[in-house]
């Protein structure tokens, strides 16, 4: 199983917007592209809603039966690990194995030093094509790369070889996913990443590494973009120098996570991607569940008051809410309205408030943010806000695809 030089993976939390997710992406697709589908959905993510990952098939079965879609598509069980993995065997094709709580962890020192020696030929300056300078690479460094990340990769090679186990080798996607932590990884770190996973025996089709800069939920990149340019850049490159050193899948590419929304770094992706002619990943997950309750706040009446009973019970839950999302959200306390006043909003108002419009005098960060981590609010409303999304799923729907298509796709494909 191949995944495709371009793939967009679309979360959706209540798992009613398969369709208009998919027709934002057959549009991009009629402009010549061939953008695969992947909808994914969190371990953490079903638990709140009260969904099997069953569910997330028959959403995207369903999705393309109904437009008779004949391109490649996933199922992704996403953020999963060792103890949480078993359910999604049936019904993904797809595994983020996320591994980020193991960095740092201890290996064995004769593990640490099988690795190094096994790294010789690498030591000195080493030159990768593309780079403008040579990597410095010595016994030190790499044995603090080794102390780093060998417990992780070797936890991803555990949860691989079950999944080889239980669906078969070949007929599942690998990717592995580095992002969630403080630190970012460096180009240098990456390729030897890179070689553990390929002598684990993990043929990874796509990694997400942590980048420098601020990737939080459904907001703009916070960083320096030159900064990012350039590690994504060397990051394409040394993926690039990986596949044909260690022989790893030649469809491996980089993963962006929290990617909806990144407005800013957009622009460079596309251009390294159509540089050097490289795939891309990328995740937009709870950009769909906002613009669910962005169509509720447009279609106005029961909707509009539902999307202000969701900030009221978010507001007054954002510690619980938000401790989930600790390390992606950064909230302004002082710059969120209160429930007093979102409560004479108009839908216009309401909707370009917490629509991501930059520039927009309405729209407000912090305010998204605290949305974006509230579905679970949604959640507990049970089928009084699924019914909802039934009787104003036009609205709703025209604005997933807009979302998608117009401020995503268009940005990170040029179209």
């Amino acid at each position: 199983m191949k995944l495709g030089k371009f793939s967009i993976g679309t979360g959706d939390r209540f798992s009613h917007q398969g369709v208009a997710q998919l027709r934002a992406i057959v549009k991009a697709n009629e402009s010549g592209l061939d953008i695969s589908p992947v909808w994914n959905k969190s371990n953490r993510e079903h638990q709140y809603v009260h969904s099997q990952p069953s569910d997330v098939r028959k959403e995207a079965d369903a999705a393309v039966k109904a437009l008779g879609f004949e391109g490649k598509y996933f199922v992704d069980a996403d953020h999963i690990n060792l103890g949480n993995v078993a359910p999604f065997v049936e019904t993904a094709d797809f595994f983020t194995l996320d591994v980020a709580s193991f960095i740092g962890k201890e290996s064995k020192e004769e593990d640490v030093d099988a690795f190094v020696a096994s790294c010789e030929k690498y030591i000195g300056n080493l030159a990768i094509p593309g780079f403008d300078h040579s990597l410095l690479v010595t016994k030190e460094l790499l044995k603090k790369i080794a102390s780093n990340f060998l417990a992780a990769t070797q936890q991803a090679a555990d949860i691989y070889n079950f999944l080889k186990a239980e669906k078969g080798e070949g007929n599942f996607i690998t990717e592995v996913s580095m992002d969630e932590v403080e630190s970012p990884q460096t180009p240098v770190e990456l390729l030897f990443i890179l070689k553990m996973l390929a002598d684990k025996g993990v043929p990874a089709q796509t990694i997400a590494p942590k980048f420098t800069g601020r990737f939080n939920k459904g907001v703009d990149y916070t960083g320096n973009v030159d900064q990012f340019a350039k590690e994504f850049e060397e990051d394409v490159l040394v993926i690039d120098y990986a596949v044909n050193e260690f022989g790893l899948p030649e469809e491996l590419k980089l993963s962006i996570h929290s990617g909806s929304d990144k407005f800013s770094i957009y622009p460079v992706m596309a251009h390294v991607i159509k540089k050097y002619n490289k795939g891309l990943h990328v995740k937009t997950a709870g950009t769909t569940w906002l613009e669910e309750v962005i169509g509720l706040a447009v279609a106005g009446g029961e909707g509009l008051t539902a999307a202000k009973y969701i900030y009221a019970h978010s507001l007054g839950r954002k510690d619980e809410l938000c401790a989930p999302y600790a390390d992606v959200i950064d909230i302004d306390d002082s710059k969120l309205p209160t429930v007093e006043e979102v409560n004479t909003w108009s839908s216009e108002k309401f909707a370009s408030t917490l629509r991501h419009i930059p520039g927009h005098p309405d729209y407000n960060p912090n305010f998204r943010q605290l949305i974006h981590v509230a579905y679970k609010v949604a959640a507990e409303m049970g089928g009084e806000y699924t019914g909802l999304l039934e009787k104003y799923a036009d609205v709703i729907g025209s604005c997933v695809e807009e979302n998608i298509y117009d401020r995503h796709l268009k940005r990170l494909f040029n179209l």
